[in-house]
């Protein structure tokens, strides 16, 4: 991964070297292009001088013929390096990409709920967007413009020394303030591509929540919201352009003031008889020649800005940690896998109220738990530190006698399951959404895990079987969604399963067909069922009841249900649903 003390020459390099074969032949083509500009024109200056001096017209012939061939190849090698540009820019800003969403992945649970997808879209797709032209046109550019500005000064030093110190001192002079501008708009492009983001995140978060917000009348106010967000945009956009146009305006303004200069000396050493009419012709198409590198580097410098706002992001991303250790290297046992929270403390905020307290409890291999507790009381903070979504900030959790933090994340999730409310569908078939794109898993066993979960009627009525092809967000009820989750699960064949409100959105139908795959799935492994209704914890062997992350009870069910005197027995008289409302 890219350090943050890593510089644009490093970025750059890294992502360019595995095509070091494809930039060598750019890189042949762009000197070959180059070369054959600065030759074509002294094929003009002996046309010239020939056609002035009495020359045949054989000679003249041969040198019309000569410039025409010089120009088409030279018009060959620049489309081939064109393309060669593009190739490798998108293929190595597309390796950035894949690199800073693994990265991503891999980042805690605090540093997801801190940005919204959109703006994480933004930044690794829109930032890296803007480096494609960085890694594509820089060569072409700016280092291939570099060359043929170097080259044309060359040939106007060898024409006249005076005139090659005019032109030498007009480039100069405009290289110059580009440097000392970008300087000056660097800051200002990193703003804008902030803006940008935090543009599109409030646009992604707003549109997910469509439903809410019209059915609370909300519109207006979301309104006002995106005119605030576009007004800092915009500003942001303005001040960044103006001083990239700058940079555009003042490279005009120096060149013109060099070129009148040259052409006021070439004229006066005409006359003296010291130029031919062909070299003067050289100089003004050599001077033609040296205004397009030099205006294609100041816009290149706009585009530069933009470039290293976007790798400074980039960077920044990269150099973000996760708050959460890779793990050790110790091993979860084989099978159900037993359960210890000690002592356990854990709150979102630093400062603020604590969302498990000193929590401990053991459940034994096999056994299934079910927690009951209002909302806020620490249900969903005990999954999410199972999974080491988050860490503890005190006590340790135990699974399989292993303390979570010496295991490594990759196995840990491999044997911890959960099926919650909102199940994530892939644009996909259905095998590929069933094996989350494992193609090891083979559709034997994928079929035996459908069978013996009891959902062979169910998957009977899909039209193309595991070829049906599944919509992201749409296309099943949710009761079939959750279905697909539990038959997931089923093939990773973990020795944790963690139903969260799993059957609290399905019609009836469709949570018979739950219950039995519930049932199915718990033989032979440790289970917690976190439920607000009252039927879901009827098949748990103990109890716990939380408040304000601390535990209010715990025990077993039939012992509990045996007690008046305990809060689960006082849940079941007072209905379960409204008690915890």
């Amino acid at each position: 991964m890219i350090r943050p003390r890593d510089d644009r020459s490093v970025l750059l390099l890294r992502y360019l070297r595995p095509q070091a074969g494809r930039v060598g032949l750019l890189a042949a083509l762009l000197l070959g292009s180059i070369g054959l500009q600065l030759f074509n024109p002294q094929i003009l200056k002996r046309f010239i001088d020939s056609a002035t001096g009495g020359g045949t017209d054989a000679v003249l012939a041969a040198a019309a013929g000569l410039f025409l061939a010089v120009a088409l190849l030279q018009q060959i090698l620049a489309v081939g390096a064109t393309y060669l540009s593009e190739n490798v820019g998108w293929s190595a800003t597309n390796a950035l990409r894949a690199d800073l969403l693994l990265h991503c992945l891999r980042l805690d649970q605090s540093f997801h709920k801190g940005r919204t997808p959109g703006e994480l879209i933004e930044r690794i797709d829109g930032d890296v967007t803007a480096l494609a032209n960085f890694f594509s046109q820089l060569v072409i550019q700016v280092a291939g413009n570099l060359l043929l500005l170097l080259g044309v000064l060359v040939v106007l030093w060898g024409v006249d020394w005076r005139i090659g110190l005019l032109f030498t001192a007009s480039a100069a002079a405009i290289l110059f303030v580009l440097n000392r501008l970008q300087a000056v708009a660097l800051p200002l492009w990193k703003t804008a591509r902030q803006r940008s983001a935090e543009l599109f995140g409030f646009i992604e978060e707003r549109l997910a929540a469509t439903e809410d917000i019209r059915s609370s009348g909300a519109e207006p106010y979301t309104m006002r919201r995106l005119a605030a967000h576009l007004g800092a945009h915009m500003a942001a956009q303005r001040s960044a352009l103006l001083t990239g146009r700058l940079s555009w305006t003042t490279a005009d303004i120096l060149f013109t003031l060099g070129t009148a200069a040259a052409y006021l000396l070439a004229a006066r050493q005409f006359g003296a008889g010291a130029l031919s009419i062909g070299t003067i012709y050289v100089i003004f198409f050599y001077a033609g020649l040296l205004l397009r590198p030099l205006m294609q580097i100041s816009r290149q410098a706009e585009d530069f800005q933009k470039a290293s706002a976007g790798i400074a992001r980039v960077q920044e991303l990269f150099g973000m940690r996760s708050a959460l250790p890779a793990g050790g290297d110790a091993r979860l046992p084989a099978g159900a896998l037993p359960l210890a929270f000690r002592q356990v403390r854990f709150s979102y905020d630093a400062a603020g109220e604590p969302a498990l307290a000193g929590l401990s409890l053991r459940l034994g291999a096999g056994r299934t738990l079910g927690v009951l507790g209002r909302t806020g009381s620490g249900k969903t903070t005990l999954t999410r530190l199972l999974f080491r979504l988050y860490d503890p900030q005190g006590g340790a959790i135990e699974l399989g006698g292993v303390d979570l933090r010496a295991v490594p994340l990759a196995d840990l999730r491999r044997r911890v399951g959960i099926v919650t409310q909102e199940v994530q569908l892939f644009h996909a078939s259905l095998r590929d959404n069933l094996t989350l794109f494992d193609p090891a898993i083979p559709d034997a066993r994928i079929l035996a895990a459908i069978d013996e979960l009891g959902l062979a009627f169910w998957f009977r009525s899909l039209p193309a079987g595991l070829d049906t092809v599944l919509a992201a967000g749409a296309g099943l009820s949710a009761g079939e969604a959750q279905l697909l989750a539990f038959t997931r699960i089923f093939l990773r064949d973990p020795g944790l399963v963690i139903l969260d409100e799993a059957s609290s959105r399905v019609d009836p139908a469709t949570e018979q067909l739950i219950e039995r795959a519930v049932d199915r799935l718990l033989v032979g492994r440790t289970g917690i069922i976190i439920a607000h209704r009252l039927h879901t914890v009827h098949r748990a062997d103990e109890i716990l009841i939380l408040e304000d992350g601390a535990v209010a009870e715990h025990g077993e069910r039939a012992r509990l249900l045996q007690d008046p005197r305990s809060r689960f027995a006082a849940l079941l008289r007072a209905g379960l649903e409204q008690a915890l409302a």
